[in-house]
């Protein structure tokens, strides 16, 4: 078996999944739109602010032989973004919209599928698999369809209330802007695939109201980086707690949630965010992002550091795939509060190696950070705890495990 995979830019989980197939002999190539070797050139231009981003379009040297990319609209939506042409990179309709950039990634893999016969199966993401699984049908191929985030009715299911209760709030919620095109792309992507990989059980359950039946679903979780084990507590007990949200700033993460429960308790608590913004016109968000420690963006590493300089993470998703910031915390011995929207249902037992709070309840999340407060050597309990989970499910395990499965059975 050889497989072909796509993805946009490659984040932690695609990397390791591609990492599990080369190393078992099934990566036929690798596809996206910047990849740079260190010794390439360009790298050499991300030592410029404007150029940052290109640093996390760095992959493993065994890749690059086998890696086709097609960076000019990708290069184009950064810079585009970087300059603040915010026309042309409008949700769907501008032209260097990441759904722009994503189809035509989509669009020059089923090209190149027709080209080589050497592949037996192909692996795509949400989003970027549709002219990939439509030729590779015509072509007798398998399509793996990698799902990171849950079913999108589901998600409009579970969030309408939300938009409702909250429309100061309500345009942080992208997913709603999706055009009809775009949720029929979806769809058929989904009824397309003949593997469906997931996360998190919370994912697989949501595919239950897709209206057909689908192929084969399979959880596969994630897995942890390294774990810190040089991390060192200190007493909360004469200080504030100081508490970190790493992820997009939209009400879909729970950020607003957030800020109320900050704001209830005063000066027992620090907030630092780290995200970008959505949108650029949600006053409640703009307003908080004036009062608290905010970081747009940083390294991969660097949040790592700031995670183990953190007493605990707030990470209560309203709906979520996963929440890679879950098990990256958790691997620096950060505590995290989150929901079982989440892979929180299936990595955390409450107030055992993190707390589980009822998603979109600020009630919920000031009475679980009250009870820290009240036993604050909890903090060092629950995060060595958190831990010794990450340092049973290292990454690897995540690539052999996707590895085996897809050798036993597809």
């Amino acid at each position: 078996m050889k497989i072909l995979l796509s993805h946009l830019t490659g984040n932690a989980n695609v990397r390791n999944a591609l990492l599990g197939l080369y190393k078992n002999n099934l990566l036929h190539s690798f596809h996206t739109s910047i990849s740079i070797p260190k010794n390439f050139i360009f790298y050499y231009l991300t030592k410029f602010k404007i150029f940052n981003e290109l640093k996390r379009r760095e992959f493993d040297d065994s890749l690059y032989k086998i890696t086709y990319q097609y960076p000019l609209k990708e290069i184009a939506r950064l810079l585009c973004s970087k300059l603040k042409l915010y026309k042309l990179i409008r949700h769907e309709t501008g032209s260097f919209s990441v759904d722009k950039v994503y189809e035509n990634l989509d669009y020059k893999v089923s090209k190149f599928l027709k080209k080589n016969n050497s592949i037996t199966a192909v692996y795509a993401y949400e989003d970027g698999a549709l002219q990939t699984f439509q030729m590779a049908k015509k072509l007798s191929l398998k399509c793996i369809y990698d799902l990171p985030i849950g079913y999108w009715k589901t998600a409009r299911k579970l969030l309408i209330d939300e938009s409702i209760n909250r429309p100061e709030w309500s345009n942080t919620l992208t997913g709603f802007k999706d055009s009809n095109d775009k949720l029929a792309r979806k769809d058929e992507e989904l009824i397309l695939a003949d593997y469906i990989i997931v996360a998190s059980s919370f994912t697989a359950k949501t595919l239950l109201d897709y209206p057909k039946k689908l192929n084969n679903i399979i959880v596969i979780p994630y897995g942890f980086p390294p774990i810190n084990s040089k991390r060192k507590y200190t007493s909360t007990i004469n200080r504030p707690i100081k508490l970190l949200f790493v992820g997009g700033l939209s009400q879909r993460k729970g950020i607003a949630n957030v800020i109320e429960a900050v704001e209830f308790l005063g000066n027992k608590v620090e907030l630092t965010i780290v995200g970008h913004t959505i949108v650029n016109n949600c006053i409640p968000l703009n307003n908080a992002l004036t009062k608290y420690n905010w970081i747009p963006s940083l390294p991969h590493n660097k949040i790592l550091d700031l995670m183990a300089n953190n007493d605990i993470l707030l990470f209560p998703s309203l709906f979520e795939g996963f929440g890679l910031v879950i098990t990256e915390a958790m691997s620096q011995g950060t505590p995290v509060i989150t929901t079982n929207r989440t892979a929180g249902g299936d990595l955390i037992q409450d107030c055992e190696n993190g707390w589980l709070v009822t998603p979109g309840s600020t009630e919920s999340l000031i009475n679980c950070l009250q009870n820290i407060l009240h036993q604050p050597e909890i903090i060092r309990f629950v995060g060595q705890n958190a831990m010794n989970t990450a340092s049973k499910r290292p990454w690897s395990k995540y690539s052999d495990e996707l590895s085996n499965y897809l050798v036993n059975n597809v």
